[in-house]
């Protein structure tokens, strides 16, 4: 009879000690599984800024600045792959077919879409985007520079003002995003 109820109290203790060891690793995978998916969620969650064209990130970005600096380094004719962040100084207003971004010392450099295939909402003047592309210096034929002006909402006193060919900063962008 002792050795029954021996065996009964040490079957109760081991009972016990399954019960905490099933509550202690039910634990640790509740943690473990938190733990994961914080993480997941952490490396997965995406910038929410609004893309148009190619999807592009933030990543290997240059300043307004630095971009001044390159294209003051070009030529006529000359031709740079990059992608720089800076501030919208102007949009098509009809379609949002182009837009000028502001550079250093008041330059803008001239951005239009890689195949004309995709457009900018029409009120962003005075936000940041990031373009990615390529940047180029040419002459502007006075067709041009008047079909622009006329699309920016100039008069056209404005309009006539325009008789030579100008230098111009431009860029091909083959993806945008646009900061909010």
């Amino acid at each position: 009879m002792t050795n029954f109820t021996e065996v009964f109290q040490i079957l109760n203790i081991m009972k016990r000690i399954n019960i905490l060891l099933v509550f202690f690793f039910g634990i640790a995978m509740i943690s473990a599984q938190s733990s994961q998916s914080e993480t997941e969620q952490t490396a997965v969650e995406p910038t929410a800024f609004p893309s148009f064209g190619m999807q592009i990130d933030e990543t290997n970005v240059i300043s307004a600045m630095e971009m001044s600096e390159k294209y003051s380094n070009m030529k006529i004719a000359d031709t740079l792959k990059t992608k720089f962040v800076a501030k919208v100084a102007e949009v098509c207003q009809s379609k949002g077919c182009w837009m000028r971004l502001e550079l250093q010392d008041g330059q803008e450099t001239m951005v239009r879409f890689k195949d004309y295939g995709f457009f900018m909402p029409k009120d962003i003047k005075g936000k940041e985007v990031i373009v990615n592309g390529l940047a180029f210096v040419e002459e502007m034929s006075v067709k041009d520079q008047k079909h622009y002006a006329k699309d920016g909402g100039k008069s056209e006193a404005e309009i006539a003002k325009i008789t030579a060919l100008k230098k111009t900063l431009g860029f091909e962008a083959d993806g945008v995003l646009l900061k909010e």
